[in-house]
């Protein structure tokens, strides 16, 4: 299922995201520049690792891990969190950030839940690419 995540992804529409960063404490200032920037997202398969770059005007960053496996990651907005990335059902609370990525009519749909409401962006594909998914 992570290949047909494995594209270059630019963002094309955000609901809800001043609401989203605010609720998770994150400063007026670096909402403010979140609020405009547009980043493009590359996921890629490298051996059995997924690598997930994200580059923008404001800030670039990659992360790399296995499916199933826990791991460190500094945010964009400098928030350090363990983090894991896994194709099943997930649970919200105010502490936890959790992102659900799903592929739809052709678009990347990331939506952000939060105990009060839903953020939802939409990415879409510049340089899709059909992958063999290996075991991971």
């Amino acid at each position: 299922m992570v290949d047909a995540f494995c594209a270059t992804w630019k963002l094309v529409e955000s609901e809800n995201f001043d609401d989203y960063t605010k609720a998770l404490g994150v400063g007026f200032a670096t909402r403010q520049v979140g609020n405009v920037t547009k980043p493009t997202v590359i996921i890629s398969l490298e051996g059995d690792k997924v690598v997930v770059r994200t580059q923008s005007t404001f800030k670039n960053t990659e992360i790399s891990f296995k499916l199933g496996e826990e791991f460190d990651e500094t945010t964009t907005d400098d928030r350090n969190c363990k983090c894991l990335w896994r194709e099943t059902s997930w649970s919200t609370s105010k502490s936890e950030t959790t992102f659900v990525r799903a592929i739809k009519d052709g678009k990347m749909v990331m939506v952000r839940p939060t105990t009060l409401f839903f953020s939802v962006v939409q990415y879409e594909g510049l340089h899709c690419k059909t992958r063999t998914l290996t075991k991971l």
